[in-house]
């Protein structure tokens, strides 16, 4: 997609619940849950082996988000035997640090699917590569597909 089409919203990173990078004490997934989802993605055709095992939780607030028409949708992925199947969606989008553009993805586990870790509706949690002295207060930008995702005012 070309880059002019895509806007822009200003995000903070916080702390999330650390399940996706299995970082909290504790979690039923000491792998995480992105580790342990990865050759799930990658077998329906979503290479995710260039991301940080884990997601950034950026508030956007006061706005809210509503992902439309994300480029990816896969249903039903079992991806462990503790809770029932989950739908996921993924868009392509952009995280502004300090200076650097980096290629990134929303990562979307849909909440009617999702067993727990509900989220705020002003956070969006994001696919990145490891980007250093990135910390929970950082100010980010975050360029993404209108298209796709909807930003809606506070």
């Amino acid at each position: 997609m070309s880059h002019s089409l895509w806007q822009t919203v200003s995000g903070i990173v916080q702390p999330g619940h650390r399940v996706a990078s299995g970082t909290t004490s504790d979690s039923p997934y000491p792998r995480g849950t992105i580790e342990m989802q990865l050759p799930f993605f990658q077998a329906l055709g979503l290479d995710l082996s260039g991301y940080f095992r884990g997601t950034l939780n950026l508030s956007l607030s006061p706005h809210t988000f509503q992902l439309v028409r994300p480029e990816f949708t896969f249903r039903a992925v079992a991806w462990t035997d503790l809770h029932p199947p989950e739908d996921f969606s993924f868009s392509r989008c952009r995280l502004i640090f300090e200076g650097t553009a980096y290629d990134s993805l929303i990562y979307f586990p849909h909440p009617e699917t999702k067993a727990r870790h509900f989220q705020n509706p002003s956070v969006v949690e994001v696919m990145a590569p490891p980007i250093a002295n990135l910390s929970y207060g950082s100010q980010v930008e975050l360029d993404y597909n209108p298209l796709e995702l909807v930003v809606n005012p506070g």
